[in-house]
């Protein structure tokens, strides 16, 4: 679905739900496409898959609770954080 902007604003709650169902809109500003709607992705929880892969990657996999305590201090290092994270993997791009 495409639209002008001045359409848009009128029909805004039709097109949100139009986005909602997985459709495609796309307002347009003197005849260009300028905006596109798009439904957002809920995210939450905890991807236990992604934190068993770090666990394995940093190298604690089989620590005790008592070694994690032991290793408390680096969760506050802010390069550490980075790292498990990923954030250091996106610099590269």
């Amino acid at each position: 679905m495409e639209l002008a902007l001045r359409e848009a604003k009128a029909r805004l709650s039709e097109l949100v739900a139009a986005a909602c169902q997985g459709e495609r809109v796309v307002i347009t500003k003197y005849g260009q496409p300028v905006v596109e709607l798009v439904r957002c992705e809920r995210r939450g929880g905890i991807d236990f898959d992604k934190l068993e892969e770090d666990r394995r990657r940093l190298g604690i996999e089989d620590a005790t609770p008592e070694e994690i305590e032991a290793m408390e201090g680096a969760f506050h290092d802010p390069a550490f954080s980075r790292q498990v994270l990923g954030l250091d993997d996106e610099d590269d791009g």
